[in-house]
């Protein structure tokens, strides 16, 4: 008997549905043919990048802070012309690019534009024609070239590399010989500090005396301008005055790049912080009078900075921190005998009241140092005072948010002769949390009396050729 045959398959109804095929997608890729080609091309025959990187260190202890790109074009040196005496500086962000996104942040190397179509010739012809020395001073706060091992900042190696490469393709598009200096951290270099000039400078063989000043100029779009309307818009507030006030500091003509690249007409500015209103005076400098001379009549009272009222006292400082409190004890109450209490040398404030309490026991006076905000942290040295039966007395110190501010970045950034105990730069935290404490001293609380400071620069000219500029 024959094997049984399989039965035939069993046909499709016609009702069935049938699966399509599945669809083929395109593969995509997000490499482009040019990036394929050039990985193809032999490394001899690639062009080379003209941009050379370096950096630079504020002081000898610290790591470099100063980003620095040097690009010279292929067959060309700069040695011919190194001693050009006419030199213009750009800002680099608002001024000479921005963002082809839209964005106020760049989201690439790539996300970039000229800021007016007119830019990169008329560097040329600054450069070629009209024998400018070409440079670009930018602040860029938002890189980090050495990381604390403790800091998780991932992506801080790749915002370098984004960032020069961007700053690579820049030079190469203008192809003159040209220097970019990109401050990155609060120091010397930062504008409108005139580290990054300097280091132009040096690196031009230039000595300051040698630039020709009057022809210089600075261009970069941080001018201190209010809001205004502009052909119909509103255009907003810069949101610094910090080229502006570099050029101020260097001594060079400022303007903005709708003066320079579109011919505008300067827009109304203000300062926060007016060095006008602080000039220097030869009658600046009072010193302290001692205790028998301030028994006589003063002559001019204004000479007279502070009297000693009582044998033994406290006098309690007010005000924010760099709003000129230390160094108004060294000159006026230290030599009057009155020992200092700062909680910046004593670290806690427990320790400041024992050591206050052991210089009365002593019967000495003493100047509490600090910047007793608000009136409860005050009354508990107006309860101190009472309790040792001793007047307590207020100074307090009236200089405005913005001049406090750099009364501090001058004393962080110069030598003894401003910076006797190293105070560290202040963030800008410190002024803001004074602001949110502090309450007026009223005579309620306490006190003998109130005397009110006003800011006013009491140094010698020298220490007024360094104040006298804008740092913060």
């Amino acid at each position: 008997m024959g094997k049984a045959s399989s039965p035939p398959p069993a046909k499709r109804k016609a009702t069935q549905p049938i699966s399509p095929p599945p669809q083929k997608r395109k593969a995509e890729s997000s490499i482009s043919k040019g990036a394929v080609a050039n990985f193809f091309t032999p490394a001899s025959q690639k062009p080379k990048d003209r941009t050379v990187w370096s950096e630079r260190l504020p002081d000898a202890e610290s790591p470099g802070t100063l980003l620095i790109a040097k690009y010279e074009p292929e067959g060309t040196t700069d040695a011919s012309s190194s001693k050009r005496q006419k030199v213009i500086a750009f800002d680099l962000d608002s001024t000479l690019i921005t963002t082809a996104s839209g964005k106020k942040f760049a989201d690439g190397p790539g996300d970039w534009k000229w800021w007016h179509a007119t830019v990169p010739d008329r560097l040329r012809q600054l450069y070629s024609d009209e024998g400018y020395r070409v440079i670009i001073l930018s602040n860029q706060g938002g890189l980090k070239l050495h990381l604390d091992p403790k800091d998780k900042k991932p992506k801080n190696g790749e915002k370098i590399a984004s960032f020069k490469q961007k700053c690579s393709a820049v030079l190469a598009k203008l192809d003159i010989p040209i220097t970019l200096y990109a401050a990155t951290e609060k120091d010397i270099f930062r504008k409108p500090r005139t580290g990054m000039w300097k280091e132009m400078c040096k690196d031009y063989g230039l000595s300051e005396s040698e630039i020709d000043l009057k022809n210089s100029m600075f261009i970069g779009d941080a001018g201190g301008r209010i809001a205004a309307v502009v052909n119909g818009s509103v255009v907003k507030k810069d949101f610094s005055c910090s080229d502006r006030d570099l050029a101020h500091n260097i001594g060079i003509t400022y303007k903005t790049p709708e003066e320079f690249f579109l011919g505008e007409e300067p827009r109304e500015f203000v300062r926060e912080f007016d060095l006008a209103r602080y000039p220097f005076s030869d009658g600046g400098i009072s010193r302290p009078p001692d205790a028998a001379s301030q028994a006589s009549t003063v002559a001019n009272e204004e000479d007279v900075i502070f009297v000693k009222k009582n044998k033994q006292d406290i006098v309690l400082f007010c005000g924010m921190p760099g709003a000129g409190k230390s160094t108004f004890f060294w000159r006026y109450l230290e030599p009057l005998g009155y020992q200092r209490i700062n909680q910046d040398t004593l670290k806690t404030r427990q320790k400041c009241f024992k050591a206050a309490a052991e210089h009365l026991v002593a019967g000495r006076s003493v100047a509490i140092d600090n910047t007793n905000a608000d009136p409860d942290g005050r009354k508990e040295w107006v309860d101190l005072a009472r309790s040792r039966g001793v007047p307590i007395r207020c100074v307090w110190f009236k200089t405005p948010f913005a001049l406090c501010e750099h009364n501090a970045v001058v004393r962080a950034l110069n030598g003894a002769s401003l910076n006797p105990e190293g105070r560290a730069s202040l963030p800008s935290m410190a002024f803001h949390g004074f602001n949110s404490r502090f309450s007026r001293p009223t005579t309620i609380e306490g006190y003998e009396d109130i005397i009110e400071m006003e800011f006013k620069f009491r140094g010698s000219k020298d220490e007024y050729a360094i104040w006298g500029r804008y740092w913060a």
